[in-house]
């Protein structure tokens, strides 16, 4: 019986950490995968370029555009505005991955045609969130107006031509107001204009004095009156960004109370959304569960965690990402967790990145070739389903991959990067970054940076001493990459999680809670149970 329960656990142990010397992954075929999405990628380029440019996005079954970016989308070109040619959403888009991808010719071709041919001069009703990444230093004077209000909040929707119209709608969501600090801050620092960084600071200060006193935020708001509209809420549409730019502002800036609005909302997420390795929506105001249902866009959170240095539960969930993946061929926007069936309404794939985003992430701090073996499964799928001969084309209903007219700018600027870093890092060698929400990389410098952080020790021990005591500690408070392996010269276990702090005696013995630490998978505080022993014990 000890043999086979031996084995069995030998058996588990293969498939949650596998053997990299079992992986096909040689640098052969990495360069073979390289290849292959890098012919991806101009293959929708091509055809976007001769097609579709200067106009925003390709339709890759008619060989036609749209523009998509602003509410003339689905105007014929007879009824555009007379000066308008499009905003090349895509080319824009692009310019970051032409780099990437080593084809510097092609990027500065298409810088000087921007320079010289770009115009926002246009009455255009077009969302400030979705534009932000686009000629910053041509819009950040016409963006400034969506940010006078009485709240600090934006406005949503802005007019290109005449800035805030009169009646325009109030509503908005967390991500919309709070995912601007990366780019207006960056545009502060280039410009030495301190107003665009002040601005967008402001806003996702108001928002996050916003939270219900479980340090969750909703989904819509009024940003005039600055009341929510809809209280339920998870890591997915609406809210995503708002997570991500909270640490990733952090990083760039430096700004220790970015780290503590992070910090706060993380340790949020785990206890009120977390169940098992899904995440479900719930209400903010109870931290009640409101909707079980996985969406696709809740996919960048295990890349997020591998930022936070919580590797074991980015792992966990991606995996099963990776099932959906699997049993439909490609990711469904959204899928009933409850009912273990498809969204009746929402089967569609529109091309998305944000899995792609995660097996990235997730193998940069790992090396674990499966995750490169995930990556390769994307490629083939998105060839055998989306492929057509005028690009790829968005799935319309992942049961029967029937095709839609539509292929988003972000497939060129995030699907096929991550794809291609996943396969070939060599562009991140020797410098450090971080890329924003649409996929674009930005250094991370010291000049840009409020305080500089204090200098990190190469590997980061639970327990910190001082001068008079010992501090228990997590990785998340220290603001360090939580290490994954044991030290032999120092006989300590390190933290295998961002969170994680042990208890306070190694037998897990206690005489009150204080002497328990936080759990590391699911962030939640342990207790002291009347036995006198630590654990994640039920009150009933």
């Amino acid at each position: 019986m000890l043999v086979y329960r031996f084995r069995t656990w030998v058996l588990l142990l293969l498939v949650i950490f596998p053997d990299p010397s079992l992986s096909h992954f040689d640098s052969a075929k990495k360069k073979q995968m390289r290849e292959k999405v890098r012919k991806m990628f101009y293959h929708a380029y091509e055809n976007y370029m001769t097609h579709a440019f200067p106009h925003d996005e390709l339709k890759p079954l008619s060989r036609s555009f749209t523009d998509s970016l602003s509410e003339l989308g689905n105007l014929k070109l007879e009824h555009l505005p007379q000066n308008y040619n499009g905003t090349a959403l895509t080319l824009i888009e692009s310019l970051s991955s032409l780099v990437i991808l080593g084809n510097c010719t092609e990027f500065e071709r298409a810088v000087l045609w921007l320079s010289e041919n770009l115009t926002f001069d246009v009455d255009a009703r077009v969302n400030l969130f979705e534009c932000k990444s686009l000629e910053l230093l041509v819009l950040a004077e016409d963006f400034l107006p969506a940010f006078d209000t009485p709240t600090g909040l934006p406005y949503a929707w802005i007019n290109l031509k005449y800035g805030v119209m009169k009646n325009e709608t109030t509503e908005t969501s967390t991500s919309g107001c709070g995912s601007l600090i990366l780019e207006m801050g960056a545009l502060s620092r280039l410009t030495g204009d301190p107003r665009y960084e002040s601005a967008a600071l402001r806003a996702l200060r108001k928002l996050w004095s916003m939270r219900s006193s479980l340090n969750l935020l909703g989904t819509t708001l009024d940003m005039e009156t600055g009341e929510w509209i809809e209280h339920s809420s998870g890591i997915g549409a609406g809210v995503d960004s708002f997570y991500e730019y909270l640490f990733k502002a952090h990083i760039l800036f430096g700004k220790e109370d970015l780290w503590r609005m992070f910090h706060s909302a993380y340790l949020a997420v785990q206890k009120y959304f977390r169940h098992g390795p899904w995440y479900h929506e719930a209400d903010m105001r109870t931290g009640k569960a409101t909707y079980w249902q996985l969406t696709s866009l809740q996919a960048f959170w295990p890349g997020l965690q591998v930022l936070v240095g919580d590797i074991a539960a980015a792992n966990t969930s991606h995996r099963e990402f990776v099932y959906v993946w699997k049993k439909f061929g490609v990711l469904p926007e959204r899928y009933l967790l409850d009912h273990q069936m498809l969204h009746p309404t929402e089967k569609y794939y529109p091309l998305r990145p944000e899995l792609a985003e995660s097996t990235f992430y997730l193998y940069q701090a790992t090396k674990d070739p499966w995750y490169m073996e995930v990556g390769e499964t994307i490629v083939n799928s998105l060839n055998s389903y989306t492929k057509v001969e005028g690009g790829f084309a968005s799935i319309r209903d992942v049961t029967t991959m029937q095709t839609e007219d539509h292929m988003h700018s972000f497939f060129l600027a995030e699907t096929c990067k991550y794809l291609y870093l996943l396969f070939d890092d060599s562009f991140l060698v020797d410098w450090n970054h971080i890329f924003t929400t649409e996929g674009h990389p930005l250094p991370v410098l010291s000049a840009w940076q409020d305080r500089l952080p204090e200098i990190y020790i190469p590997s980061n021990w639970t327990y910190v001493k001082d001068e008079k005591k010992t501090k228990r500690s997590s990785a998340m408070s220290l603001q360090v990459w939580p290490a994954l392996s044991l030290n032999a010269g120092h006989g300590e276990q390190l933290a295998e999680s961002a969170c994680h702090v042990p208890d306070a005696q190694s037998d897990h013995k206690c005489f009150g809670d204080e002497e328990c630490g936080i759990d590391s998978t699911s962030c939640r505080r342990r207790s002291c149970s009347m036995a006198g022993y630590c654990g994640l014990w039920l009150v009933v």
